[in-house]
């Protein structure tokens, strides 16, 4: 029998590509593994089509060896290891795999193998085989909008919430989105230009897509401890996340406010006590029925 506070408990993440889950949830993940939760994430996407960071390995690009793809499932290999993940998988079989649909109304969008054109309810069938053999207990996904309005992420939302649906072995007990409240967003904003930078050339909260009406954002998870696992998940994803912008320079600020404290709302489900002074959930789990 386990002592683990979570011993029993399951959730599931389901993104769009690999670098999301690290950068949405890498410390809630970390976190609840290491408290003996079953921790499986669902990635949609190999990623094809994102920009190469690194100079040295700008040929895989898909404008060139069109390699990234198989590069970016070793990134994931290495920074689920980093956060303690053993389940990771792809969504998708041998004759059905989705590949990265590139920013919206870009050229990539028209391939017909992209994520984007995906028949809905095939590809939520496959997510449905993932929901039945892991049965979790929590869902974690992006909002209808998929935080920024990319359109592997709208998918994976739609995939992720229909698959919920049409899961009849086993019905999850409560579904969250990844949130960033509007305040936060607001104090980065503030803390970059006091360095000289912006914020996504923002100035304002109101101009970040992702940014959440504090009101909106529900639950809040409280990982400080794993920020070190999630910056080194985050450095696994070398072709993808630059640790030496002004960015990160955050973190002499509002460090563990950005990378240790991870925000959700709380879409299907009961919220469920203790609330931190906002009022938010501070754990994903409660209320949950172990099963």
């Amino acid at each position: 029998m386990s002592s683990k506070p979570f011993s029993g408990m399951r959730l599931l993440l389901v993104h769009a590509h690999p670098d999301d889950e690290t950068i949405n949830n890498g410390a809630t993940m970390a976190m609840y593994a290491e408290l003996g939760a079953q921790v499986t994430l669902v990635v949609c996407t190999r990623g094809e089509e994102g920009e190469v960071l690194v100079p040295g390995l700008s040929h895989l690009a898909s404008s060139e060896q069109d390699a990234l793809g198989a590069h970016r499932e070793t990134e994931l290999a290495v920074a689920m290891k980093a956060l303690g993940i053993s389940d990771f998988r792809f969504l998708g079989n041998d004759n059905l795999k989705f590949r990265d649909s590139g920013m919206m109304g870009t050229e990539p969008n028209n391939r017909p193998d992209v994520f984007w054109r995906a028949n809905l309810d095939s590809a939520a069938a496959l997510l449905v085989e993932i929901i039945h053999e892991v049965r979790p207990h929590v869902l974690i996904t992006y909002d209808e909008n998929g935080g920024y309005g990319h359109p592997d992420h709208i998918q994976a939302h739609r995939v992720a919430m229909r698959a919920a649906d049409l899961s009849d072995k086993w019905k999850i007990q409560k579904i969250y989105w990844n949130a960033i409240p509007k305040s936060l967003i607001q104090q980065g904003i503030e803390e970059m230009k006091k360095l000289g930078s912006s914020f996504f050339g923002a100035d304002s909260a109101d101009d970040i897509p992702f940014a959440k009406e504090d009101a909106l954002v529900t639950a809040a998870v409280d990982a400080d401890q794993f920020v070190d696992r999630k910056m080194a998940a985050m450095k696994a994803h070398e072709t993808q996340i630059s640790l030496d912008g002004p960015f990160f320079a955050l973190s002499n600020q509002l460090g563990l406010a950005i990378w240790g404290h991870e925000y959700y709302t709380l879409v299907r489900g009961t919220a469920t006590g203790p609330f931190d002074h906002e009022g938010r959930e501070i754990n994903l789990f409660a209320g949950i029925v172990a099963e």
